[in-house]
């Protein structure tokens, strides 16, 4: 799971497997380690009683829950994204938006893309990355 972060937006992109886990078991979670033994971790759930995409950071870790219904449609289906929005205390809004992701159009060293999703972009003659 890839997570960026730019002002008031969150961006996940999943992979396939991590896309299966979420449709199947409502949970998929990451961490990041930093020096003197912290971590930054970070987590998206299925939740059948969500009516919107939300956000939310406590104890170093940020949870991006969808609803459940959104998340069998998207995963079941070869919709790219879900999109949401939520107001923080001050009325600004933070931009949610959690992606399939997928292969890369041109091979990158180093990068495994074994189980990203097929670029819509490459024809079935040029391979995958």
């Amino acid at each position: 799971m890839k997570l960026r972060i730019r002002d008031n937006s969150v961006r996940l992109r999943l992979a396939r497997g991590e896309v299966d886990a979420l449709r199947d078991h409502g949970l998929v979670t990451a961490r990041t380690g930093f020096p003197g033994s912290r971590e930054f971790r970070y987590a998206i759930e299925s939740s059948p009683a969500s009516v919107n995409p939300g956000a939310f950071f406590s104890d170093n870790m940020l949870t991006v829950r969808l609803p459940e219904t959104m998340v069998l449609g998207w995963a079941n289906s070869a919709q790219v994204s879900i999109a949401g929005e939520q107001r923080l205390d001050d009325g600004t809004p933070l931009a949610i938006l959690v992606e399939k992701d997928f292969a890369c159009l041109a091979p990158r060293e180093g990068e495994d893309e074994a189980d990203l999703f097929p670029h819509p972009g490459k024809s079935a003659a040029e391979g995958q990355c």
